[in-house]
């Protein structure tokens, strides 16, 4: 297997897991409608809260991490390949952002959740700085990660401790899907979604710092693909150790940090400033230890042999994540099957696995038969759409 094929099947395989996890992630959430069925047995409801508590502990927040990691890598790769041809490829991806934004428009009726329209608009934000050396990406990623627009919120609470706080904006529209998502209401489910649920969506990511971890991410992606991490070699090996050990031994001290805060922190306002900026800081530990892991085990010949499995998945994870949305819709919400009713974590997690096993076998026997994935041939060809490449 040659250097570059390696490099390409890791990024593949990176992000089918991603893809996996966000797939189990989303159907124990019934798809952004949160629902607990009354008529369970205790025991299911144990079971439900452990498998849900583990799932979430292992990929929430770190699937959408690695994506944001690896968005910034591919247009790394994107711009490296057309600047051996002497091509600037920066209004090229300007224009395939305008169609990521759209697929995610697309995505956002089916599912609020979408995140395509977030990492695209975010995504303008790296032609900027795409030119900028490798220490000053890395300088604006380390202030993102910092949250400065929280820093203000947590002034303001530390010179008035006793405030009252609201519940966060985002909740009041998230509260309106009652209105439509248990309805049979094809129709008003994808108007809700798009209008009601956007805006909810947007806030929360706002509300949590999550725009400026993403940037952040993307960022270091860049910076990954400059200093080709994914190429195997011994400096990259020895790179990756380094991030597991540091990852593995920073997410050790964070996390129980991170659980602590609430119980040390007597004020509310205070509390809520503090969290937003500390919490992402020990996912972004387990994710690293994700990516490191993974992408070092990849080398090894019994591993490379799993994780190549998911390396279909990753490589049609545009198709597979807007996928996931319709049948999750379908299946969870009232226009379609309306298993929300029925189903906790266990269920969730069962049918989660299934459709995981079907778009599996589905995206294998795709790239067998075709050099894109249906989508990603779509964003391909409108990518260059007036160009000779």
């Amino acid at each position: 297997m040659s250097t570059n094929t390696t490099r390409l099947h890791v990024i593949d395989a990176l992000r089918g897991f991603a893809i996996v996890a966000i797939m189990l992630l989303h159907n124990l959430e019934h798809f952004d409608f949160y629902f607990l069925p009354k008529h369970l047995p205790e025991w299911m409801k144990s079971l439900d809260k452990g498998i849900w508590d583990t799932l979430f502990f292992l990929f929430a927040s770190k699937s959408y991490s690695i994506f944001a990691l690896l968005f910034g890598l591919t247009f790394f790769i994107q711009s490296s390949n057309q600047a051996k041809r002497g091509k600037d490829f920066r209004a090229r991806f300007a224009w395939r952002l305008v169609l990521l934004f759209a697929f995610g428009m697309f995505n956002s009726l089916f599912f609020q959740g979408d995140i395509l329209t977030i990492y695209a608009v975010i995504g303008f934000f790296i032609i900027p700085v795409s030119k900028f050396n490798n220490k000053t990406l890395i300088a604006i990623a380390i202030i993102m990660l910092l949250q400065p627009a929280e820093w203000y919120g947590l002034v303001h609470a530390i010179q008035n401790p006793e405030l009252e706080i609201a519940n966060p904006v985002s909740w009041s529209y998230f509260g309106k899907m009652k209105e439509y998502i248990p309805n049979n209401s094809f129709w008003d489910t994808l108007i809700g979604n798009i209008t009601n649920g956007k805006k909810g969506v947007i806030l929360w990511n706002w509300e949590n710092g999550r725009f400026f971890i993403i940037f952040a991410l993307f960022m270091l992606g860049l910076v990954a693909g400059r200093k080709q991490l994914f190429v195997t070699s011994k400096s990259s090996n020895r790179f990756w150790k380094h991030v597991l050990i540091i990852s593995s031994i920073a997410f050790i001290v964070l996390y129980p940090i991170r659980m602590a805060l609430p119980k040390w922190i007597e004020s509310a306002v205070i509390e809520r400033s503090v969290t937003t900026m500390f919490n992402p800081w020990s996912d972004i530990a387990l994710m690293l230890v994700w990516v490191s892991g993974i992408t070092l085990l990849f080398q090894k010949k019994i591993f490379n042999k799993f994780f190549m499995l998911f390396a279909p998945l990753g490589k049609m994870s545009l198709s597979n994540y807007i996928m996931q949305s319709i049948l999750g819709s379908s299946i969870y919400y009232g226009y379609g099957l309306a298993l929300y009713q029925y189903t906790g974590a266990t269920y969730s997690l069962l049918i989660g696995i299934v459709l995981t096993l079907l778009t599996g076998g589905f995206c294998h026997w795709w790239a067998n038969n075709f050099k894109h994935g249906p989508l990603e041939g779509i964003w391909h060809k409108l990518t260059w759409i007036g160009s000779a490449k």
